[in-house]
């Protein structure tokens, strides 16, 4: 019979493979496709619990850093500022993290009406 107690070890278990699976710190590289033409960008992540901070840079858009960012489970969450032909834009970032070397990223501006899609892979 098992007891609410018996289960203990293994929800614990579950949760302690669930928080190193999210851990994403460290250098991340990808290539998108703009309409500005295609760029890469450097993402240097770092993770504290469930927060999320770092910076990123871009050949087309240059250096920003890594706000409200927020990691829940395989769900990664942030906002970066980036210079569009002089003009300063929100760039919001949803990503599903794939195991521990890929991230699929959804990045909206909505002030642009802009939404691109790309995965980034870490940088061993």
């Amino acid at each position: 019979m098992r007891t609410k107690w018996s289960m203990l070890p293994l929800a614990i278990l579950a949760l302690a493979v669930a928080a190193s699976a999210a851990d994403i710190s460290g250098t991340w590289k990808g290539t998108a496709q703009t309409p500005l033409g295609t760029t890469e960008r450097t993402f240097n992540f770092k993770v504290d619990g469930n927060k999320l901070t770092g910076d990123t840079s871009s050949d087309l858009f240059g250096k920003s850093t890594v706000d409200d960012g927020k990691i829940d489970g395989d769900t990664v969450t942030f906002t970066v500022t980036i210079n569009v032909q002089g003009n300063e834009a929100k760039a919001n970032y949803t990503g599903k993290i794939k195991g521990n070397d890929e991230i699929d990223f959804s990045v909206e501006i909505a002030s642009l009406d802009q939404k691109i899609e790309y995965s980034v892979k870490r940088v061993k």
